[in-house]
């Protein structure tokens, strides 16, 4: 782990400028910018890894939610033939499609789950250093629990993200590129479009950790890789309601309890920060390090890891 000092600083982001709202990178969700204090705290220097959750699942025999086959308690509204075990997985699409239909290049696969990243047929094998993913939240807490550690707030990740880099669009700076060369596994290309994405980065799909240069504060991959949970509830009005006081925001930890789902699914959702190697100019791209992300706690998906904090 590496020691985050603390500090002040302006968090969220401006959305006033329409051309980077227009490519669902920077949502109304991240907006206003308020000063926020967070007193320091020690930070994964990278996503928690494949091997490094496999130490966790040997010592305590965890199963994680999508090897568990839900319930009709769990899924009142599924009927009983699609109570399987399994995680979702990036399935590209044969030609452009709507970008406001996710539906799209999204599937329930059975059988999915952190040992079998893309599928029941595949495997971990040369992926110890691998970001691990389709974990739920649950399992997040879980594995940071047993490790003495804790889920960091969106607060902290963002604090920690930004590196001391006080009003930058990305971690490593205001250009995507630095040098002519990206600084994260995102997407370049035509995206869900198979074989869209042109590994313009050096990888297509997921990546090892610690394959682009460190923040300041020594951590890898904060923009791009896999999307990382952090412990707060997701509201979209949190930040508005935190700050309208005016004053500094001390140590926020969310929302105190689950807020109104507004979508209609009765979904409960805590936040995500940092985008995933599926994010582009074209279309979500929130590995800008003021951006949040959201989803429903039970589920994972293959572009969705965690980092902890102490």
């Amino acid at each position: 782990m590496v020691w985050v000092p603390g500090g002040e600083f302006s968090m969220g982001s401006d959305i006033s400028d329409e051309s980077l709202c227009s490519v669902k990178g920077i949502t109304k969700d991240a907006s206003p910018i308020h000063r926020v204090y967070v007193d320091g705290y020690y930070m994964d220097e990278t996503e928690v890894t494949n091997d490094q959750f496999a130490a966790f699942v040997k010592a305590t025999g965890y199963k994680t939610v999508a090897e568990i086959k839900p319930t009709t308690a769990d899924l009142p509204n599924v009927p009983e033939e699609y109570l399987i075990a399994g995680s979702a997985i990036f399935k590209p699409t044969p030609s452009k499609v709507d970008l406001n239909n996710f539906l799209q290049w999204w599937d329930f696969v059975g059988g999915t789950d952190w040992k079998h990243p893309l599928g029941p047929s595949s495997d971990l094998k040369g992926k110890g250093n691998y970001p691990v993913v389709h974990v739920a939240y649950e399992d997040a807490v879980a594995y940071a629990k047993w490790a003495g550690k804790r889920l960091p707030t969106e607060a902290e990740w963002e604090f920690a993200a930004r590196g001391g880099n006080a009003g930058d669009l990305y971690a490593w700076g205001n250009t995507l590129k630095v040098d002519g060369k990206f600084q994260a596994n995102i997407y370049e290309g035509t995206f869900p479009v198979e074989k869209g994405d042109s590994g313009e980065d050096g990888f297509v799909g997921i990546a090892p950790v610690k394959q682009y240069k460190p923040n300041a504060y020594g951590l890898y991959d904060v923009g791009g890789n896999v999307w990382e949970w952090a412990q707060d509830w997701y509201s979209e009005t949190y930040y508005a309601e935190s700050s309208a006081d005016g004053k500094v925001v001390r140590n926020p930890q969310g929302p105190e309890t689950a807020p109104y789902d507004t979508s209609g699914n009765n979904e409960l959702k805590r936040v995500h920060r940092g985008g995933s190697f599926l994010c582009t100019s074209d279309y979500c791209s929130r590995y800008m390090v003021g951006t949040r992300g959201n989803g429903e706690i039970k589920s994972g998906a293959n572009h969705l890891g965690f980092r902890c904090a102490k």
